[in-house]
């Protein structure tokens, strides 16, 4: 704990771009608020919340004014999800995530697997009680599938893998593991490379793709039921729970 105490960095710097007050669907089991930071190294092409991939957007309110937000929801919420962008990319989170703690609240983590040194400090600083961690695809189509096909990311794949290895391995948090899901990126090969990924995972999710005005591409498309239930025949062998979510 002695490197979160020693944070330099003040809890006003740590920019809040958007807050949903109340959800009963962000944090599995619990009445939550979701709080949304911006910046993300990636550029998926059916992201829902492109206005968060610039971390110097507009905010919404600081850190100190979500904590008094916090404050006077004591008793009618359970849980705090903190989502993005990627969260992991702000170096103020875990100072932001302790004073959370503080208050009482349990805390859920979205996160994009590319930060697994980020991921351990808050686990094992004890800041975090769930994680739900994007599968994108299998390693062959992370590139496209993240926006960024024409660079190397070899190291991307290798941070991905230690985060999924840390998160299955070590046994340290809950957590579950999704797969947002279109017909332009995924197949049946891509969800065979998946279940390798995360062999041995508590829970998996297939997620069916949702057309939104924040999506940066149009034209994007979302499978029938039917053929996501055999996607998810393809990784349910490999892992404790996996079920379809938003079919």
């Amino acid at each position: 704990m002695s490197d979160i105490n020693n944070n330099t960095n003040n809890i006003n710097n740590m920019k809040i771009h958007g807050l949903q007050k109340m959800t009963l669907l962000d944090f599995p089991g619990k009445v939550a608020c979701t709080v949304f930071l911006g910046g993300c190294e990636f550029r998926c092409p059916y992201c829902h919340n492109t206005e968060l991939l610039d971390p110097n957007a507009p905010e919404l309110m600081n850190g100190e004014q979500l904590l008094a937000f916090l404050k006077k929801r004591e008793g009618l919420l359970d849980g705090v999800a903190i989502t993005g962008g990627e969260p992991l990319l702000r170096p103020e989170l875990p100072e932001l995530l302790k004073a959370i703690r503080d208050l009482g609240y349990m805390v859920k983590l979205d996160t994009n697997g590319d930060h697994p040194d980020e991921l351990r400090k808050v686990v094992e600083a004890g800041l975090v009680d769930y994680v739900a961690m994007d599968i994108k695809n299998s390693p062959e189509r992370y590139g496209e599938t993240i926006g960024i096909p024409d660079i190397d990311i070899s190291n991307i794949i290798s941070n991905i893998k230690k985060s999924v290895e840390y998160l299955i391995n070590e046994n340290k948090v809950d957590y579950e593991f999704r797969t947002t899901t279109l017909k332009q990126f995924h197949d049946e090969e891509s969800f065979k490379g998946i279940a390798q990924w995360i062999k041995g995972a508590k829970r998996y999710y297939i997620q069916n793709f949702v057309d939104r005005d924040t999506v940066p591409f149009g034209g994007l498309e979302s499978y029938e039921p039917e053929i996501l239930q055999k996607f998810l025949d393809i990784v349910t062998p490999y892992v404790g729970v996996a079920e379809l979510r938003g079919v």
